[in-house]
């Protein structure tokens, strides 16, 4: 009588482990899907951060295959920002501009920016942020706060 009992015990297992599965179905069916909406009543669900409107307008980080390295990469981000930021102020133009500039002509400004020959280092990054960042708060001075679109 032991041995019979001791065979059906993986079977009994077996049963409730599926039992287990099938009671716990309804209740993942009624879990709360993540939201970015930051002004929602809903308790904390999600690691994702609600985008800001003025981060439309961002320079986004540039594409792997356009340098070889994330230095050169950051550069030429920041030499996009003050092409952007260069023709806003000259045309007084207070919407974004961003859709108007590509990342060939931040390669193309290349030789305006230029501080070295080492084709691994061609220009100082921190020098192109400074300078990109002062024409930017000259654009937010001039025109706050520009609107997306353009």
């Amino acid at each position: 009588m032991k041995m019979r009992l001791f065979c059906q015990l993986p079977e009994f297992r077996s049963l409730g482990l599926a039992a287990l599965v099938v009671s716990a179905l309804p209740y993942a069916a009624l879990a709360e899907t993540p939201n970015t909406n930051p002004s929602s009543d809903t308790p904390f669900s999600s690691m994702a951060i609600a985008r800001d409107e003025a981060e439309d307008c961002r320079v986004p980080k540039p594409p792997a295959d356009l340098a070889e390295t994330a230095y050169l990469r950051n550069g030429y981000r920041a030499i996009l920002r003050i092409l952007i930021a260069e023709e806003a102020l000259a045309t007084e133009n207070c919407t974004c501009l961003l859709d108007d500039f590509t990342w060939h002509q931040a390669l193309a400004a290349l030789p305006r920016f230029q501080t070295s020959d080492n084709p691994r280092l061609p220009f100082k990054v921190l020098d192109l942020y400074a300078k990109a960042d002062a024409l930017e708060a000259q654009v937010m001075e001039a025109c706050p706060p520009i609107q997306g679109g353009g």
